[in-house]
């Protein structure tokens, strides 16, 4: 398929149809920018987690022991190397017991992925009225702090293997 030579409304089409292809095979939950959902339902389905719904305040997955997992995400580009996640809403609520953070490229491989503890997010974050919340850059100091856990062989080794998993997925459902 040359994408080239498609025209704007053709490319935006099959955009589209990829987000829904997607969202009917239960990887992404909305038909928005994919990488936020994207990164739900890896990091659930890598560690085990059942997805919160989206209804959901403060949280996106839940551990099988009952931990809160907030899950953000961030697609680097070489237009856009930032690292800088969503807006954590409401930090002092303790809505979450962690937050998992993934950083993906471009072609949506695992660039960064780390577990940080609640009460370690005030740390490296700053809060911004304007935006009402806190804001956190997944870099520096940070990934080298030995209370933060690094996921990211798991997620890649979870991606790496997809084929074997969703056939073992199927075989269960079937």
């Amino acid at each position: 398929m040359n994408l080239a030579s498609m025209e704007i409304k053709d490319l935006l089409k099959l955009q589209s149809d990829v987000i829904d292809e997607l969202k009917n095979r239960g990887i992404l939950r909305t038909k928005n920018n994919p990488t936020g959902d994207y990164a739900e339902w890896l990091v659930a389905s890598a560690l085990s987690m059942k997805l919160a719904k989206n209804s959901s305040a403060g949280h996106d997955a839940e551990t099988d022991a009952g931990k809160k997992i907030q899950i953000k995400a961030r697609r680097v580009t070489a237009d856009n190397k930032s690292r800088q996640l969503g807006v954590i809403r409401n930090l002092d609520k303790n809505d979450f017991d962690e937050l998992v953070a993934v950083i993906f490229n471009e072609s949506y491989e695992v660039v960064e992925a780390v577990s940080i503890p609640h009460s370690v997010i005030r740390e490296y974050s700053s809060f911004t009225q304007h935006v009402n919340g806190h804001i956190l850059h997944i870099r520096g100091a940070l990934l080298s702090d030995s209370r933060i856990r690094n996921l990211r062989t798991e997620l890649s080794d979870y991606i790496n293997d997809l084929p074997l998993h969703i056939e073992s997925a199927m075989r269960e459902e079937g």
